[in-house]
C-alpha cells in the first residue's frame, strides 16, 4: 500500500431546509447541515469527502440545551478541527487513520460542547466527510477501482453478497399522516421505518404510541406483500432510547398483542437509553442497536445484552466503523441491516453499497434493507439529486419499495469514486475565501 502524506485541508458546509420539523427524541429539527471536506496528499490528488450532520440524533442532551444552530456549529467545528489535525500527517491504512484521530475529536468535542459526557456518536457524525474523503484518497492513490476492491480482506467476510435488489425503508416521524403511510404501501413500500417514544412523560409517550400503534395497524396491517416470507408487512420501530424502562415497553409489545400486530413487528431500533444494560434477550420482538453501538466495543457489550440486529451507518458513524461493526456482526451471525440519518443522494449510495452486501434480513426475501428517508423530508431534494454524479441513473430511484442493483451499479461502486461538481463549488468557495 502506498503511503499518503497529506498536504492540505478544507471543510465547507451548507444548510439544507426540511418540508416540515423533523421529530424524534423527543424534539424537533428543520434544516439538516450537510458538510465538505477536501484531503490533498502530496503527490497532488485531492478527494472531497461529504456527510450529513444531525447533532439531534447524535445528542440529544447538546442539542436540546442550546440552539439548534449551535449544536450543529460545534459539531462542524469537530470536522474542520480533523481536517486541520491531518495536515501534515501520512497514512497508508484509512481505518488506523481513523482510529488514530477519534480520540483527539472527540477530546476537541467535549470541550466544545462543554459536555463531557458527550456521546461517542457526536464525534463519528463529525467524521463521516473526513473519512470518507481519506477513503477516497486511499482508492485514487492505490489505484482501486471499486467497492469491492477497496474493502480490507480481514472485513470482506461481512460483504460478501451482491443482492440484485435493496429495499428502500421510508421513514414515518411523528408527525407524518397515516393517510401518508397507506400511500406509501400503495407505492410498494413494505417495510417502513415508524417513529416511537413521543413526547412528554414516559406514561404519556406510552399512551401516544400505542394510539400511533393502533392506527397504523388499522390502517395497513392487512396489507399483503410478496417480500416477506409470511407475505405480512414487517413493522420497525425506533424509539431512539426514549423508553426509560423494560417495564414500559412490555406494555407497548402487551398492547400490540392485543390489537394482532406482535408477530409482524420485526425490529424495534434502540428502545432504551445507552445507559440501560438490562439484557432483552426475554423480549418478545428482535431489538436492534443503533445510537448505542458507537463502537466496536459499544457493539460487542450489546450483543452480549442479546440485541439480536445492527443498525450500520456508515454515513453517520463513518465507513471506518462500520466495517468493524459489520466484521463483528458477522462472526455472531447478527443480521445488519443499514440505516439513515437523512443524508443526501450521494450517501444514500455509500449507504447502499453496504446494504446490497450485507446477507439477506431474517424474514425477508433474499435482498439488502437500507432506510432512506431524504426524499421525504428534503425541502430541495430534487436539486440535491442532480449533485449525484450518476443522477437518474436506475439503482438511485426505488421503483415499488426496491433499488434496482444492476451490473453497472456494482461496476461504479454507486458512483462513489465520481466527483460532484455541487461539492467541488462548495469547497472552491471556501478556497477563494482563504485567498
Amino acid at each position: 500500500m502506498v503511503t499518503i502524506h497529506i498536504k492540505s485541508a478544507i471543510t465547507n458546509f451548507e444548510r439544507e431546509p426540511l418540508i416540515r420539523p423533523f421529530g424524534f427524541k423527543g424534539s424537533y429539527m428543520s434544516e439538516i447541515w450537510q458538510s465538505a471536506a477536501m484531503l490533498q496528499s502530496r503527490s497532488g490528488v485531492a478527494k472531497i469527502g461529504i456527510g450529513t450532520q444531525n447533532a439531534l440524533w447524535s445528542d440529544a442532551q447538546v442539542f436540546t440545551s442550546r440552539s439548534a444552530n449551535a449544536a450543529e456549529a460545534a459539531m462542524y467545528m469537530m470536522t474542520d478541527f480533523a481536517a486541520q489535525r491531518l495536515v501534515g500527517r501520512s497514512f497508508t491504512s484509512p481505518m488506523e487513520l481513523f482510529e488514530e484521530l477519534l480520540p483527539e475529536v472527540y477530546a476537541y468535542g467535549v470541550r466544545a460542547t462543554g459536555n463531557k459526557n458527550l456521546r461517542k456518536t457526536f464525534a463519528l457524525n463529525a467524521l463521516v466527510a473526513i473519512d470518507n474523503a481519506a477513503w477516497l484518497l486511499y482508492a485514487e492513490e492505490n489505484n482501486v477501482l471499486t467497492f469491492d476492491e477497496m474493502i480490507p480482506p480481514s472485513f470482506r467476510g461481512a460483504l460478501s453478497f451482491h443482492h440484485n435488489h435493496v429495499a428502500s425503508i421510508p421513514l414515518m416521524a411523528y408527525a407524518v399522516p397515516i393517510k401518508e403511510i397507506v400511500r406509501a404501501v400503495n407505492d410498494g413500500y413494505f417495510f417502513m421505518k415508524i417513529k416511537i417514544g413521543q413526547p412528554g412523560t414516559q406514561d404519556e409517550m406510552l399512551e401516544k404510541d400505542k394510539l400511533r400503534l393502533s392506527e397504523i395497524h388499522r390502517a395497513i396491517g392487512h396489507y399483503e406483500t410478496p417480500h416477506s416470507m409470511n407475505g405480512k408487512l414487517p413493522y420497525y420501530f425506533d424509539a431512539n432510547g426514549r423508553y426509560e424502562k423494560k417495564e414500559t415497553l412490555m406494555r407497548l409489545m402487551d398492547h400490540a398483542d392485543r390489537i394482532g400486530a406482535l408477530d409482524q413487528i420485526a425490529i424495534i431500533e434502540e428502545p432504551f437509553p445507552e445507559e440501560n444494560i438490562e439484557p432483552v434477550d426475554d423480549l418478545p420482538v428482535r431489538i436492534a442497536a443503533d445510537e448505542s453501538a458507537h463502537t466496536v466495543e459499544d457493539a460487542r457489550k450489546r450483543i452480549e445484552l442479546g440485541y439480536g440486529a445492527m443498525a450500520l451507518k456508515p454515513i453517520a458513524k463513518t465507513l471506518s466503523m462500520t466495517l468493524m461493526v459489520a466484521q463483528l456482526a458477522h462472526e455472531h451471525q447478527i443480521p445488519c441491516f443499514c440505516a439513515d440519518l437523512t443524508v443526501n443522494p450521494i450517501l444514500v449510495d455509500w449507504n447502499k453499497n453496504v446494504a446490497a452486501r450485507l446477507a439477506p434480513f431474517p424474514g425477508l426475501k433474499e435482498m439488502g434493507l437500507m432506510e432512506t428517508n431524504g426524499h421525504q423530508n428534503y425541502k430541495n431534494w430534487s436539486a440535491m439529486q442532480s449533485y449525484h454524479p450518476h443522477a437518474g441513473a436506475l439503482w438511485t430511484i426505488a421503483q415499488n419499495g426496491l433499488f434496482e442493483c444492476d451490473a453497472l451499479f456494482y461496476q461504479t461502486s454507486g458512483g462513489m469514486f465520481e466527483a460532484s461538481e455541487h461539492y467541488q463549488q462548495l469547497i472552491a468557495k471556501k478556497k477563494n475565501l482563504k485567498r
